[in-house]
């Protein structure tokens, strides 16, 4: 993903690569520490580890600057907390996707979900990435589960079913269930199921290229540069309300 990032930075007029860095202890050509990457950019892009984000984020709210784009997955609540708390003193945007195609999706499926009743409708969400991915259900999952829960007036957590086994009795209404597939080099695909006894809706989105993320983590980029301090995501980069 950084050198994906890179190529489609250079190729935007406009642009430069300011610096690039790794993780502490990581070497390679043209690399400079994390501290001297932040005095030269004006916006760091961050597809690392969450550990290595949270630590970014610290380190750019103690310096109060520069604006952070930050596409790491597999974040828990005290990575999102401390990312959170860094957005008090620079402007962070934080997505689980950075596809603009994803982020579309999410729009749909919230609308749809507050349209189609519980009692009715059963959601189901299904993921697959590339073999080497370490985090489950992935990130974009995840905010697609969110975006549901949010059109039904839920919290995800109390509606979640990560996994089925054994004699797990009848579903119960309102559940938002995930499903996972590892395998392969698949880069990303997303669907969202909405079944009834009647009729079954699925809204999907698969990943061809992966430089379709780093386009939309340029675009956040570009628009994070100069925001206040504050906790952004790609529906406020692509204008889109929280109701779209």
């Amino acid at each position: 993903m950084g050198r994906a990032v890179a190529a489609m930075v250079e190729a935007q007029a406009g642009l430069q690569v300011a610096a690039r860095f790794d993780r502490p202890g990581a070497e390679g050509e043209g690399l400079v520490s994390r501290d001297d990457a932040l005095g030269l950019a004006d916006v760091v892009i961050d597809f690392t580890t969450p550990e290595a984000s949270v630590a970014l984020a610290r380190a750019a709210a103690e310096a109060r600057r520069p604006a952070l784009v930050i596409g790491a997955t597999g974040m828990g609540p005290e990575h999102i907390a401390a990312i959170d708390e860094a957005a008090r003193a620079v402007p962070i945007v934080r997505t689980g996707n950075f596809s603009l195609g994803v982020n579309i999706l999410t729009g749909l499926v919230r609308q749809a979900a507050r349209l189609l009743p519980p009692e009715a409708y059963d959601i189901e969400i299904f993921e697959a990435h590339h073999r080497h991915k370490v985090d489950s259900p992935s990130g974009t999952a995840l905010m697609l589960g969110r975006a549901a829960a949010d059109g039904r007036g839920v919290d995800l957590d109390d509606v979640a079913v990560r996994g089925r086994d054994g004699i797990t009795g009848v579903r119960r209404p309102g559940d938002i269930g995930f499903a996972v597939m590892r395998g392969g080099g698949i880069i990303g695909e997303h669907s969202v199921t909405f079944a009834a006894e009647e009729e079954i809706l699925t809204l999907s989105h698969a990943g061809i290229d992966r430089a379709l993320f780093a386009r939309g983590a340029v675009a956040a980029a570009r628009w994070v540069a100069g925001q206040p301090p504050g906790l952004y995501d790609m529906q406020d980069v692509l204008g889109f309300g929280k109701d779209a």
